[in-house]
C-alpha cells in the first residue's frame, strides 16, 4: 500500500479531488433544486391549489349555504309559518322538492312558533329545550350570525353523521320565526374531499375555529381529532386559528420523517379553516431519483475515467521505470538497477547464510571489433553476448550491463568454485559462437572472446570491495593472455 501511494500518490490526490468535486456539484445541485422546488410549492403551487379547491368548495359545499339562504328568505316559507302552519302537506312538498332538486340528503324546517320539526317525509317531531339532541335549535336561535354549519346525527336519516346548514328565518319585521336548511352526509363530503386529494395530490381537511378537524379525507388520520395536539402541526396551530381572513397563509412544520408545507385560509361561509398540505418527500422523491441516476452515471463515468487514467499512468510509469532500469541495447539491467538488486541479494545471503558471488565480464579487443567492422556490428556482438549469458546462466542469476563492453553477473547461492565453473562455461560458449550469424558478415566468421574475474562476497563486505576484487581478478585474466577466467580469494 505504501509503495502504491508512493508511485501513484499524485493520481490518488487528483482522484480524491475529482470525486470530492463531483460529490459537491451533485449535492449543491440537489440542494438548490430542492430549495427552488420547496419555494415554488410554498409560494405558487399550494396557493393555486388552495384557490382551486376553494372554487370547488364554493361549487360543491357552499352551494347548500346558498340554497338554505334562499329557503330562509322564501316568502312561501315565511308566509306559511306566519299563517299558522296550517297546510302541512304544502311545506312537506316544498322540502321534498328542495331535497330532490339539490341532491341533498336532508331538507328541514323547524318553526319557532310551534317547535315542530318538518322534513321531506313529513313532521318528524316537536323539538324540546330539555332534549339534548334538540339543543342545536335553541343555540341557533341565539346566534348573532345568519347561519351555522354543524356536523350532527340526522334523526331523519337513520342517525347518519350529516353536515347541516342551519339558516335562521325572520319575518318581515325582523323577528326570528324558525330555522331551515339542507344537509349533506359526512361520507359524501369525505368522498368529495378524497376526490380533491386524488386530483390535486395534496392532503386536504377542514378545521373549525377551536382547532377540531371537522372534515378530512382518509389520508389525514395521522392528525387525530384536533391540530392543537397533533404531532408537528401543533407548533403552527395558533397561527392557523388566528387567521380569520380569507387570505392564504403559508406555513411549514416538521414531523419525524418529513417536512410539511401548509397553505391555510379561513372560509367565512363555513366558519372553517381550509388546510392544504404537501409532504415534501413525495415531491422530492422524483428529484432524488434523478439525482441518484445522475450520480450513478457520473460515478460510472468518473470510475471509467479514473481507471483509464490509472492504466495510462501505470503503463507510462512502467515504461519509464523499465527505461530507467534497463539497458536499451541489450535489454539487461543497467548499473543503477543492479545496485538495488545487489543490495537485496546481499541481505538475503546474510539472512540465509548462503554464498554469493559476482563475475565481471569484459569483451576482449572490443575496440578492434568496432574499428574494423563498425559500431553496428559491435552492437550486435553486445546483444548476442547478452542473449548467450541469459541462456547459459541459472534463473536465479542476474546479469547487467556494467559499462561499454563490460557485464556483471550476480550468482546467488553459489560458492566460489561453482561460480568459477559457471563463468568458465559461459566463456567457452562465447568463444565458440559465430557472431557473424547476427551481422551482415555472413561469409566471414566473427569470433569474440571474453575475460572474466570472479569474487565471492565476504561477511560484512561492502559493494565496492567485492567489485574491486572481481576487477582485480579480471585484470589478471587480461594480463595473462585474455580469454580466461580468474578468481579472487
Amino acid at each position: 500500500m505504501r509503495n502504491f501511494l508512493k508511485k501513484y500518490g499524485l493520481l490518488v490526490w487528483l482522484s480524491l479531488i475529482l470525486i470530492a468535486g463531483f460529490i459537491a456539484v451533485v449535492l449543491t445541485s440537489f440542494t438548490v433544486s430542492r430549495n427552488s422546488l420547496q419555494h415554488g410549492i410554498a409560494e405558487q403551487t399550494l396557493p393555486i391549489t388552495g384557490d382551486n379547491i376553494y372554487s370547488e368548495i364554493q361549487k360543491d359545499i357552499l352551494r347548500p349555504v346558498f340554497v338554505s339562504s334562499q329557503m330562509a328568505q322564501d316568502t312561501f316559507v315565511r308566509d306559511w309559518i306566519i299563517g299558522g302552519e296550517e297546510d302541512t302537506t304544502a311545506i312537506v312538498k316544498y322540502l321534498k322538492e328542495i331535497k330532490s332538486k339539490n341532491n341533498a340528503i336532508s331538507s328541514f324546517l323547524v318553526s319557532d312558533l310551534s317547535h315542530r320539526y318538518y322534513h321531506a317525509d313529513g313532521t318528524l317531531k316537536t323539538v324540546s329545550e330539555t332534549e339534548a339532541r334538540d339543543q342545536w335549535f335553541f343555540r341557533v336561535r341565539k346566534l348573532k350570525t345568519p347561519y351555522e354549519t354543524n356536523v350532527d346525527l340526522d334523526l331523519a336519516n337513520h342517525d347518519n353523521m350529516t353536515i347541516f346548514i342551519n339558516y335562521r328565518i325572520f319575518d318581515y319585521d325582523g323577528k326570528f320565526i324558525g330555522v331551515t336548511g339542507i344537509g349533506l352526509t359526512l361520507d359524501t363530503m369525505k368522498r368529495l374531499i378524497d376526490s380533491y386529494q386524488s386530483r390535486f395530490h395534496r392532503n386536504i381537511y377542514f378545521v373549525d375555529t377551536k382547532g377540531n378537524i371537522v372534515l378530512a379525507g382518509t389520508s389525514v388520520k395521522r392528525l387525530g381529532n384536533t391540530i392543537l395536539k397533533a404531532n408537528g402541526i401543533s407548533s403552527i396551530a395558533a397561527q392557523i386559528l388566528a387567521n380569520k381572513k380569507s387570505e392564504s397563509l403559508h406555513l411549514e412544520y416538521q414531523t419525524e420523517n418529513d417536512s410539511i408545507l401548509v397553505n391555510s385560509r379561513f372560509i367565512p361561509e363555513l366558519g372553517w379553516h381550509l388546510l392544504v398540505e404537501q409532504e415534501m418527500s413525495s415531491e422530492i422523491r422524483p428529484l432524488q431519483e434523478v439525482l441518484m441516476l445522475n450520480a450513478a452515471i457520473g460515478a460510472l463515468i468518473t470510475i471509467v475515467v479514473l481507471i483509464l487514467v490509472l492504466l495510462s499512468v501505470r503503463r507510462y510509469q512502467t515504461r519509464i521505470e523499465k527505461t530507467a532500469a534497463t539497458d536499451q541495447l541489450t535489454s539487461l539491467l543497467n548499473r543503477q538497477a543492479f545496485d538495488f538488486v545487489f543490495e537485496n541479494a546481499v541481505l538475503d545471503a546474510e539472512r540465509s547464510r548462503q554464498p554469493l558471488c559476482v563475475a565481471l565480464v569484459d569483451i576482449d579487443f572490443f575496440k578492434k571489433v568496432n574499428d574494423k567492422h563498425g559500431h553496428l556490428v559491435g552492437d550486435h556482438v553486445l546483444k548476442e553476448i547478452a542473449m548467450i549469458a541469459k541462456r547459459s546462466l541459472r534463473e536465479s542469476d542476474v546479469i547487467c550491463r556494467w559499462g561499454g563492453e563490460e557485464f556483471l553477473i550476480l550468482l546467488k547461492n553459489c560458492t566460489l568454485e561453482k561460480a568459477t565453473a559457471i563463468a568458465e562455461n559461459l566463456r567457452l560458449t562465447i568463444a565458440n559462437n559465430d557472431f557473424s550469424r547476427t551481422t551482415d558478415l555472413a561469409r566471414k566468421k566473427l569470433s569474440v572472446t571474453v575475460s572474466m574475474g570472479v569474487a565471492q562476497c565476504k561477511d560484512k563486505e561492502s559493494e565496492d570491495s567485492v567489485f574491486e576484487r572481481a576487477d582485480v581478478a579480471l585484470y589478471q585474466a587480461k594480463q595473462n593472455g585474455r580469454n580466461s577466467v580468474y578468481f579472487s580469494e
